[in-house]
């Protein structure tokens, strides 16, 4: 499948920033199941500083706010080509090591939430359909509903509630792993939906490592492992390691965040 991908990101600020620095995690790269044909960042209020790839062997582009601006705007287009693998990405590659995933973090730190969930299961069954059953119950267990918790929520406070969207889910999913000895980690990306084209923000789901086969995806709010509908951005130990957007500035705290962001198939010439 042929995805075209429209992002565009902007930041409106209630008064002149005189310095600041931005971290963009939004360029895609080969991977199993997916080949990016082109990618193209257009910056305005901006510039670029440096492009590097990080420990998750994200690919970052450090950008510096121009002085004075009260206006960002980061556009990103392209095309990728992807497959269904049946949500395997296959072996582990990259600066890190399998164990890294397995360690808790300030958002997948499990709790008596995570613990009572857990104890739903055998951690001595079959790994992958273990892992099916357990995106599934999470999804029953945390209704999928805006408005309830943010990027600092945890997957405790997740659990707790019984709310959240995508970022939740994969929290939750890879505590569970984790506690379980399944190194787990989190992934954004984009996802093509089946009923329309405009979107209001990306995707996000989780991976685990199960032997023979490598890292396999779960997106817990849909039910289902990746397909050829997805695009594989950035992965991380969680949402902090894999954001979108991080970065710091001087000059203002009031901001206007506004995304908009296009996801279609595009024909493919025979």
């Amino acid at each position: 499948m042929r995805l075209a991908v429209d992002h565009v990101t902007r930041y409106r600020f209630e008064a002149p920033v005189y310095h600041g620095l931005q971290r963009l995690r939004l360029t895609p790269k080969h991977t199993s199941g997916q080949r990016v044909l082109d990618w193209d960042m257009a910056l305005e209020g901006a510039k670029r500083e440096v492009e590097y790839e990080d420990h998750n062997y994200n690919r970052v582009t450090l950008i510096s706010l121009d002085e004075g601006t009260r206006e960002v705007v980061i556009r990103c287009t392209g095309t990728v080509d992807t497959a269904d693998a049946a949500g395997v990405i296959g072996r582990h590659a990259g600066f890190l090591p399998l164990w890294h995933f397995l360690r808790p973090t300030e958002l997948t730190r499990p709790g008596p939430q995570v613990r009572s969930l857990l104890s739903e299961f055998d951690a001595c069954d079959e790994r992958l359909p273990l892992l099916h059953a357990l995106s599934a119950r999470i999804g029953e267990r945390v209704a999928y509903e805006g408005g309830h918790t943010d990027t600092e929520t945890s997957a405790e406070d997740a659990l707790a509630a019984g709310h959240g969207v995508c970022q939740d889910h994969a929290h939750v999913f890879i505590t569970a792993c984790r506690v379980l000895e399944i190194p787990a980690r989190y992934v954004s990306g984009y996802l093509m939906m089946d009923d329309r084209v405009e979107q209001e923000a990306g995707h996000a789901w989780a991976e685990a490592h199960v032997d023979h086969l490598g890292w396999v995806g779960f997106d817990v709010s849909n039910g289902i492992c990746p397909d050829a509908r997805y695009v594989r951005v950035a992965t991380g130990a969680d949402y902090r390691e894999a954001a979108p957007v991080t970065g710091i500035r001087f000059g203002t705290h009031g901001e206007e965040l506004h995304v908009s962001l296009a996801v279609a198939q595009q024909r493919m010439e025979q």
